[in-house]
């Protein structure tokens, strides 16, 4: 089995997984799931019912699930239904089931708690510190780590208001701002740390914070004095931006000796540090 197909353990339950790098995602079996929650001796034919009768309400989730290749009992690897997280909580509410209740209460506490946040996004911050804090990291790093959402969220306001779209096109100029001060993709980057689906920023050092944080404050600064109207206006202002904080980090280097690019990752909380 290779580093893309894996098993997650459920309550000691098999979870067949395949990662896929063109999505950045976990894709799990439907089947599998579907077995663990059911208890259903034929976990094949009681999908198929589900299946079924989900399509004839209308239910996008089933439709948009995809089939990929997975190991079977069998040892071959077989065509099989997965679904990516979001898709499978959604699947996950409709099998009755009191193994499926912990789900269920999970989703509804998460829903709450954005709602929450959405009235008082001072909560939001408060929780990001309570668990960057159980997770082992420094109150020096958490405290850099807060900085870059304030300076991200300048960023995303300049955009915003030259007429850039949320989602692919944010998506696309945040790229660009990686690739201008590190030398890599935000994809290229997770691959040099060796995570995948985790956030970036989570798994970058006190210097690799500081050099975005950098990038992303030249960059709105720049947006705010030039004016940019729309997406390819704003792709060259970032790229300005971003090669600010790239001459930094070579300058840095160059007096070091070293590269400031590190493999370190959110593994080891604590070696972030340094």
């Amino acid at each position: 089995m290779n580093n893309k197909n894996q098993i997650k353990l459920f309550q000691n339950y098999k979870i067949r997984s395949v990662w896929k790098d063109d999505d950045e995602e976990w894709y799990f079996s439907i089947i599998d799931v579907v077995g663990v929650l059911s208890e259903s001796k034929n976990p094949t034919t009681y999908w198929r019912v589900l299946k079924k009768r989900l399509k004839d309400e209308g239910n996008e989730t089933v439709t948009n699930c995809n089939g990929l290749k997975m190991l079977a009992p069998d040892g071959k690897m077989r065509l099989t239904d997965v679904a990516n997280a979001e898709q499978l909580f959604r699947l996950i509410q409709t099998i009755p089931s009191p193994k499926a209740e912990p789900f269920k209460l999970w989703l509804a506490k998460v829903g709450q708690e954005r709602l929450d946040e959405i009235a008082d996004p001072q909560l939001a911050i408060e929780r990001a510190i309570s668990n960057y804090r159980k997770k082992g990291y420094s109150e020096e790093w958490i405290t850099q780590r807060l900085k870059t959402i304030e300076y991200r969220k300048e960023l995303t306001g300049e955009w915003d208001r030259a007429g850039v779209k949320e989602g692919i096109e944010y998506a696309i100029l945040t790229d660009e701002l990686y690739n201008a001060w590190s030398g890599m993709t935000s994809k290229e980057y997770r691959k040099f740390k060796n995570i995948k689906k985790e956030n970036l920023r989570d798994n970058m050092t006190n210097m690799e914070l500081v050099l975005n944080m950098l990038a992303e404050a030249t960059t709105t600064e720049l947006s705010k004095n030039t004016n940019p109207n729309g997406f390819e206006e704003s792709k060259k202002i970032v790229h300005e931006g971003g090669s600010v904080a790239g001459n930094t980090r070579e300058d840095i280097e160059r007096r070091l000796g070293k590269s400031v690019l590190s493999k370190k990752n959110a593994k080891n909380p604590e070696l972030l540090d340094n």
